[in-house]
């Protein structure tokens, strides 16, 4: 039986009320100029914004039938994109494709994602010049060579928000993920993706100064959710080799 929905675009957001009004329209007629509007939804996870996000939310809604948005308790961006994967796969569309609500990356780009989609079951992006605070930068660094020391797998950019996945695989991989939900689960799956064989391709994509909205995760928090990430990788190696071969079948 054919798929309903070729796409769904999960997108996380936390005090956007700046942008969201904006990038809404965008992300829409971005991606309809590769897939046909009756073929997508835009699902966007409110994860417990404290400004007017949710309710602008819920009027776009009206005035987008192509808009989902769903409501939660804040728990973090992480939790967001887990919920909103898992939002996605029970939707049943061929392909899942995941950014962020912050303004920093082109629609433009998207379709060198849906271009390479029967050539892989996972398609990644990495930010050619990343326009985020020096801190944020060495704090990505120290991911980057933390998965080399861990794994001995090289990613380029393991965290982006900007990855295209079919959705069969993606219900493998979320299986696969620690029962605890990762602080960052766009890093385990990437990892997982990676030691499973898949070719992820690393397209070059545009990454824009943010110039609206609240960065959801500080400094100091920022070195916390590291360090976690850290440990949870670390814990995570003793059953890699398990998953990747669960998700191999």
């Amino acid at each position: 039986m054919q798929n309903e929905l070729d796409l769904v675009v999960v997108i996380p957001a936390y005090n956007e009320e700046a942008c969201i009004r904006d990038v809404v329209p965008i992300w829409i007629d971005g991606i309809s100029k590769t897939v046909p509007l009756e073929r997508f939804k835009l699902l966007i996870i409110n994860d417990g914004s404290r400004d007017n996000t949710g309710t602008i939310l819920d009027e776009l809604t009206v005035q987008y039938p192509n808009l989902i948005a769903k409501h939660q308790l804040n728990g973090g961006h992480g939790n967001a994109i887990y919920n909103g994967y898992q939002m996605a796969v029970d939707m049943n569309p061929s392909f899942v494709f995941q950014t962020d609500s912050d303004d920093q990356f082109d629609p433009k780009d998207f379709h060198k994602f849906w271009d390479k989609r029967n050539d892989s079951n996972f398609v990644l992006g990495f930010r050619e010049v990343r326009h985020d605070d020096p801190f944020r930068l060495i704090i990505t660094r120290i991911l980057k060579f933390s998965l080399l020391f861990i794994y001995g797998t090289y990613i380029h950019d393991a965290n982006i928000p900007f990855r295209l996945i079919r959705t069969g695989y993606l219900k493998r991989l979320l299986a696969a993920l620690p029962k605890t939900v990762p602080f960052a689960p766009n890093i385990f799956l990437s990892v997982l993706a990676k030691k499973a064989g898949e070719k992820l391709f690393d397209i070059p994509v545009l990454h824009k100064e943010r110039e609206t909205g609240e960065v959801s995760i500080r400094h100091m928090k920022l070195l916390k959710v590291c360090w976690q990430s850290f440990k949870e990788l670390a814990r995570f190696r003793f059953d890699l080799n398990r998953m990747v071969k669960e998700i191999k079948k």
